[in-house]
């Protein structure tokens, strides 16, 4: 280990803390964080975890969810200004006019959103789960927020049920094109083509398996091929790699990176250990609204 990774390893033990890490960040973040997954993941293991401190090395809404899932824990951010722009993109004037029209309507929010969006929704959901989810629930009337994509690839596999689309999206996911994915697939013609839900319709037309960051991790670890293209962040390559020494990789695109999850570094880490910085507050109102479509996420995900 180097100084900086010998430093957090003491100050965990010091501070009796626990480090979350989204497979997004930045490779020697992953590598030494206790948990790394997907967004899921995280949220139902920060539920289980007894260490008094979270650092949750992710964006905003991570850290928020975290927090609204455990009151009584300190929650630390690396980067305070770790944003996620999705986060952020739906109206909750729009919600509460819909909520007139519809009597049935169930909002339906995606995990990467603000507190405050939550505190408007009906249940939570992940990209790994919001599917078993909206078929679980009663409504027949789905307003999917934040992200338009991740709503329209959902809604096309339960026919059953309206939707209402929202316009938001991921950039760094929505900004894959078709385009490129057909020249990628041409220079590498032997490799499967993993994409995530929240890339756009037409990208996700040309992808051998649709999943979470979770789900393309365990399908390139469990499938026979030994080439594979990439379309989701590339932070998750670190994990992909580490589990597959025998398989290739190749990214959708080099643009595929998140700047504000790239915020976060170990020198960060060390700063909100050694100060207490950066800690998450949430009223006692907002933990009681925001946490309910959580709560109701992990029970109808069980």
């Amino acid at each position: 280990m180097n100084d900086l990774q010998n430093r957090i390893a003491q100050l965990k033990q010091e501070k009796n803390a626990a480090i979350l890490a989204h497979y997004y960040v930045r490779d020697e973040v992953q590598e030494v964080a206790d948990y790394v997954g997907d967004s899921f993941y995280l949220s139902k293991a920060a539920t289980e975890i007894t260490n008094d401190t979270l650092v949750f090395c992710g964006v905003s809404f991570m850290g928020e969810s975290a927090k609204l899932l455990n009151p009584g824990k300190k929650v630390l951010m690396p980067d305070k200004t770790a944003d996620c722009p999705m986060a952020h993109m739906a109206d909750i004037h729009r919600i509460q006019n819909l909520r007139e029209q519809y009597n049935d309507l169930a909002v339906v929010c995606y995990i990467n959103s603000t507190a405050e969006l939550k505190r408007y929704s009906d249940v939570c959901v992940t990209s790994s789960n919001a599917l078993k989810i909206v078929k679980n629930l009663p409504n027949q009337h789905i307003f999917f927020i934040p992200d338009g994509n991740l709503g329209r690839h959902i809604a096309a596999q339960v026919p059953e049920k309206e939707f209402i689309f929202n316009d938001g999206c991921c950039y760094v996911h929505a900004d894959l094109t078709a385009e490129q994915i057909k020249k990628v697939k041409n220079t590498y013609p032997d490799a499967k083509f993993l994409a995530h839900p929240e890339c756009r319709q037409e990208v996700l037309t040309l992808a051998d398996f649709i999943g979470s960051t979770s789900e393309i991790i365990q399908y390139a670890k469990s499938d026979a091929a030994k080439e594979f293209i990439i379309g989701t962040e590339l932070g998750v390559l670190y994990e992909l790699k580490k589990n597959n020494p025998d398989k290739t990789f190749y990214p959708a695109s080099p643009a595929l990176q998140c700047s504000d999850m790239k915020k976060i570094t170990l020198e960060k880490i060390i700063y909100v250990l050694e100060n207490d910085a950066n800690a998450v507050h949430i009223t006692d109102e907002e933990s009681i609204q925001a946490n309910a479509p959580l709560e109701r996420m992990l029970e109808l995900s069980r």
